[in-house]
């Protein structure tokens, strides 16, 4: 999976999945340029990236923001002459039972995993279609597949972004642009560490292959779908979840 000479843009690159996204396709020999909201973090991922012979730069961003990520985009195509790769990562949670879900925690996990991958998608295109080559990664979740008690929230915008990736698919691959989507099932983040022993136990539970996942199992999709090995697939969703939903 040879990435060199490709440029990778990649949100929520401060920690979690899309941290060790921003190492690997570093490592497949892309560039990256680095979009979250966290600049120290972002200096320091881009720092170890070029240690290992990497090439990387941070670009601050808060995703919910149209401005921003017009601007953004605008700065990485100013650096690096392009985007051919997007990886969309960035996502919250606000878990409450629907009942006494707050319209502002509704809204805010809705903007920031759903919203924040169209403007991106919006912002990323002239770029991809100018060398009529371009990969949309969008990490999506199983929860978008299965639903969860007490994330509808969550798993509304993360059913939303596999619709999304589907439709932007379609739309895009006469020009050589795929779209597909990664729905990772329990991760090891600091998204799931602020859950209970006893809920990370009975999850493993049900997983088949008995452990709970990585962020690197994550990338590793990330990468194949950024290669030229991906070429043919395109509006696909990748399940990295141990075999917790099969079909």
């Amino acid at each position: 999976m040879n990435l060199e000479g490709r440029v990778a843009l990649v949100t929520g690159a401060s920690q979690g999945i899309g941290h060790s996204c921003a190492l690997t396709l570093a490592r497949h020999g892309a560039t990256i340029a680095l979009a979250a909201r966290n600049q120290a973090k972002l200096d320091e991922l881009a720092a170890a990236i070029a240690a290992t012979g990497g090439q990387a730069a941070a670009f601050p961003l808060d995703v919910t923001d149209e401005e921003q990520v017009k601007s953004s985009v605008k700065a990485v195509v100013s650096q690096f002459g392009k985007i051919d790769i997007l990886v969309n990562n960035a996502g919250i949670t606000r878990d409450q039972l629907v009942m006494r879900m707050k319209r502002a925690d509704w809204d805010a996990v809705l903007a920031t995993n759903l919203t924040s991958a169209y403007l991106c998608i919006q912002s990323v295109i002239p770029s991809m279609l100018k060398q009529r080559w371009g990969r949309i990664i969008n990490i999506a979740s199983v929860f978008g597949q299965m639903g969860q008690a007490g994330q509808a929230n969550y798993a509304a915008s993360k059913a939303g972004l596999i619709g999304l990736t589907m439709a932007i698919a379609r739309e895009l691959a006469s020009r050589n642009i795929t779209s597909n989507a990664i729905a990772p099932g329990f991760i090891d983040t600091s998204m799931t560490a602020a859950l209970s022993e006893d809920f990370r136990m009975n999850a493993v539970k049900h997983i088949p292959l008995g452990r709970v996942g990585t962020p690197e199992d994550v990338a590793g999709a990330v990468a194949f779908l950024a290669s030229d090995e991906a070429s043919y697939i395109t509006g696909h969703v990748l399940n990295v979840n141990g075999g917790m939903l099969m079909g």
